[in-house]
């Protein structure tokens, strides 16, 4: 969440949060977690909620994405959600 957090005070989104784009950095507990592929950022201002581009990864996609509804930063905590959903059960909702 703190790389999330950080795109979001520098004004960009991710919208494409997944698993696969989280790389562990060793093996060893409390490694560093890295953000990776940031093919689909985009860049935002302020709390801005007129993007409509469809982007991202089905099954990871906010109800706003998918309804082709303005978007911003809260895609992105919705995916983050998803990923928090599948750690916990260990399959997507």
């Amino acid at each position: 969440l703190e790389s999330v957090s950080h795109c979001h005070q520098n004004s960009v989104v991710h919208r494409d949060l997944k698993p696969e784009n989280l790389l562990l950095a060793s093996k060893a507990k409390g490694a560093a977690v890295k953000l990776a592929d940031f093919g689909l950022a985009i860049e935002v201002q302020g709390e801005q909620q007129a993007w409509y581009g469809f982007a991202g990864t089905p099954g990871y996609l906010s109800p706003e994405v998918l309804k082709k509804d303005p978007y911003g930063k809260p895609v992105d905590i919705w995916a983050c959600g998803v990923i928090l959903y599948i750690l916990l059960v260990g399959y997507p909702p």
